[in-house]
């Protein structure tokens, strides 16, 4: 089962949700881990009317299982950090032209072109391994923007300013995106005053054990701070998902028509938490189609009744994950 770009931009609730059912079918079929996850479950499948009914596979098991639908070869196997000792997840992807594709078209729907922004990208422990989705998605972006500017650093703080100094002299969008320890390292080092316009930040979450955490409202008043910003965007994404959610203040996350939050209550993760409650988060990501579209992860947050959403941290004795876990 397979999706365009264009299907996906193009779902409205109802949609969605005729989508996302048809999807469940298809999935429960084809993917024999989610199968029998569901038959654990005791889930008649054709009792699930609502979106909401669908059961949601703890990302866990993409540790000890094959998350696949289909019978296909993957072409690339994206991995986690296996930050706290438990093993790493891995996200079999049919093709690899379709997460570029998707991650794409998540950053344009909340920032326009790729091709119109400069991304410098400071990402020491991803891009001290293999297998990350997230250097793969900015991977993408700085070959498009490359002759702008765009590039990696590691721990070279120093040749960074530079670089921001001279591309935000220049009035070029320029974003910075960055782990939130490698954040903080570069704002105790360097004050900046890029102008109004001139430069968006957007951490990807995650000390990764380099510094003590701090909740995401502390990281962010350090960062506008530092960097002369009224506020600081975040991105929102994991191993086991293709989309993710942006926010571009505030901590508050919003999603592509194709992608839809759920809070489930923390004591009966089977159970909707009320509006603006916190629960364990759940995702529909319908550009998933190739392994599972329904996931529960160990995040705990809030979802408001316009669909936005905020991370609050993670449930206890859950592995800490790289990307957005932040207090809020």
């Amino acid at each position: 089962m397979r999706f365009s770009i264009a299907e996906l931009s193009g779902l409205d609730t109802y949609k969605f949700n005729e989508t996302a059912l048809s999807l469940f079918r298809y999935q429960h079929e084809a993917c024999a881990a989610y199968r029998q996850y569901c038959d654990y479950l005791g889930v008649d499948v054709g009792s699930v009317q609502h979106p909401e009914s669908i059961p949601f596979l703890p990302v866990e098991l993409f540790k000890t299982h094959d998350i696949r639908s289909g019978n296909y070869q993957p072409e690339y196997v994206f991995s986690s950090s296996s930050t706290g000792g438990s093993g790493m997840s891995r996200h079999a992807v049919e093709r690899l032209d379709w997460y570029p594709q998707v991650s794409r078209a998540c950053f344009e729907w909340f920032f326009g072109p790729v091709d119109q922004h400069v991304f410098l990208c400071l990402l020491p422990s991803y891009l001290e391994r293999s297998g990350s989705s997230l250097i793969a998605m900015l991977e993408d972006w700085v070959k498009e923007t490359e002759d702008n500017g765009s590039g990696f650093f590691l721990y070279n703080h120093e040749q960074l300013l530079e670089r921001l100094l001279q591309l935000t002299s220049e009035e070029k969008k320029v974003q910075l995106w960055g782990v939130s320890f490698a954040l903080l390292d570069f704002a105790e080092k360097f004050k900046l005053s890029p102008g109004p316009g001139k430069l968006t930040v957007v951490e990807t979450g995650g000390m990764k054990g380099r510094r003590e955490e701090i909740t995401r409202s502390a990281l962010h008043q350090t960062l506008e701070k530092a960097f002369s910003l009224p506020h600081i965007s975040s991105e929102y994404g994991m191993t086991e998902l293709t989309s993710q959610a942006y926010a571009r203040r505030e901590g508050l996350f919003s999603c592509t028509p194709w992608m839809k939050v759920f809070a489930m209550q923390t004591d009966d993760p089977f159970a909707p938490a009320p509006t603006g409650k916190t629960g364990r988060l759940c995702m529909i990501d319908l550009a998933n189609a190739h392994s599972c579209a329904f996931l529960m992860t160990s995040d705990l947050g809030r979802v408001h009744a316009d669909g936005r959403f905020e991370v609050l941290g993670r449930l206890d004795h859950s592995d800490l994950r790289g990307c957005n876990l932040m207090l809020a």
